[in-house]
C-alpha cells in the first residue's frame, strides 16, 4: 500500500529554489501606523525611540518593547526592535528578541529576526506549520521564510531538519538547497499517526 503523502510537502522536498513570486503586493498603498506607549525624537541626531510600539499596514502587524528608528519616512528606512519582538503578516507570526524590519517604497518589506532560537507559526486550517532557527528572514511580499542556523521546521506530524530552509508561506513548500547545508544531511522524519482503534483509542484497562 503507498505511503500517505504529508499534509505540507515536507516528505516531498524539492532540491531547487522556490520561484519568484511577481505580483505586487496589495498592502504597498495602504497607511503605515505607529502606536506607541511612549516615544523620544532626538531631532539632533535624527534618532526616534519608542517603547511598547505597534506597527501596522493592513494585515502586517509588527510588536516590540522598544523599537529604534532613524525618522518616520518609510519611503527606506529601517527599525531596530528589541524584546517581545512578535511579527505577523500572511496567517503567519514571527517572534524573537531581537529583530531588523526595513521598510521599501513605504510599505513593510523584510524582516529579520534573530534569537535563541527565533520562531515562526503559520496556521491553515486545522494545519500548524512551525518552525525555529539561529536566523529568521521574513520576505513579506513573496511571503518566504528563510530559516538559517539549526533550522527545524514541522508540520504538526511531519519534521524536517537542516543548515538553512526555506518555507513558502504562499505554496506551503519547503525547500533544503543542497549548497547552503555545509555539507551535513537534510533530515526528515514522518511520524505515522495511531490507525483508529489504535491504543491511544483503546478503554483503560482493555485490550486495544
Amino acid at each position: 500500500m503507498a505511503a500517505s503523502t504529508p499534509s505540507l510537502t515536507l516528505a516531498a522536498l524539492l532540491l531547487a529554489a522556490i520561484p519568484p513570486v511577481h505580483a505586487a503586493s496589495p498592502r504597498a498603498v495602504l497607511p503605515i501606523s505607529v502606536e506607541a506607549e511612549s516615544s523620544d525624537f532626538d531631532y539632533k541626531n535624527g534618532v526616534l525611540v519608542f517603547t511598547r510600539v505597534v506597527i501596522t499596514q493592513g494585515d502586517a502587524r509588527v510588536e516590540a518593547d522598544r523599537a529604534t528608528a532613524t525618522g518616520l519616512e518609510f519611503e527606506n528606512s529601517k527599525w531596530r526592535l528589541e524584546g517581545h519582538v512578535r511579527i505577523q503578516a500572511e496567517g503567519g507570526y514571527l517572534s524573537s528578541d531581537l529583530a531588523t524590519v526595513s521598510f521599501v517604497a513605504n510599505e513593510i518589506s523584510v524582516a529579520q529576526v534573530t534569537g535563541t532560537p527565533a520562531s515562526f507559526s503559520q496556521q491553515r486550517g486545522e494545519q500548524r506549520a512551525e518552525g525555529r532557527a539561529s536566523r529568521i528572514d521574513y520576505d513579506l511580499a513573496s511571503g518566504r521564510v528563510r530559516l538559517a542556523g539549526g533550522a527545524w521546521l514541522s508540520d504538526g506530524n511531519n519534521d524536517i531538519s537542516g543548515s538553512t530552509l526555506v518555507y513558502s508561506m504562499l505554496e506551503e513548500r519547503v525547500v533544503a538547497e543542497a549548497g547552503e547545508q555545509g555539507g551535513q544531511p537534510v533530515r526528515i522524519t514522518i511520524n505515522p499517526k495511531s490507525p483508529p482503534g489504535g491504543p491511544k483509542d483503546s478503554e483503560p484497562g482493555t485490550a486495544p
